[in-house]
């Protein structure tokens, strides 16, 4: 099981999500805000701050990947073009997640903020975790 965790109020992420789910052609990855409470609980079997909802985590295996490392393996198993920017990981973390902060920190000027957490539509409801 893959679990992508997202911040479920962050305009940009949910495209993301939108853009997940359209080229996840085997439906291999499930979602959850890190603002409900199984993403909630997920970090913190991982010790990670609650309260840090600028991150993109992918819960894989027993294992979770943070930030560009997330963004890359969920990249990974996407279909066509996004599975060519798997390549990146050989770069060194910090130069990956530079990038990646970049975003982070100014996604709510850029993109905008809904008011609260994503609501499934009926479709998308049986690949998320409530």
């Amino acid at each position: 099981m893959a679990v992508v965790i997202f911040d479920g109020v962050c305009n940009f992420c949910n495209s993301s999500v939108d853009l997940i789910f359209r080229f996840d052609k085997e439906a291999y990855f499930s979602f959850t805000a890190n603002q409900n409470e199984p993403g909630r609980k997920i970090l913190k079997e991982h010790d990670i701050d609650l309260e840090d909802v600028g991150t993109l985590y992918l819960y894989e295996n027993g294992k979770l990947y943070d930030r560009s490392t997330a963004a890359l393996r969920i990249a990974k198993r996407l279909s066509f073009p996004f599975f060519l920017a798997y390549p990146l990981i050989l770069l060194p973390k910090f130069i990956r997640d530079a990038g990646y902060n970049l975003i982070a920190r100014n996604r709510y000027k850029w993109f905008g903020k809904k008011e609260t957490c994503r609501i499934p539509t009926p479709e998308e409801r049986v690949r998320f975790l409530l």
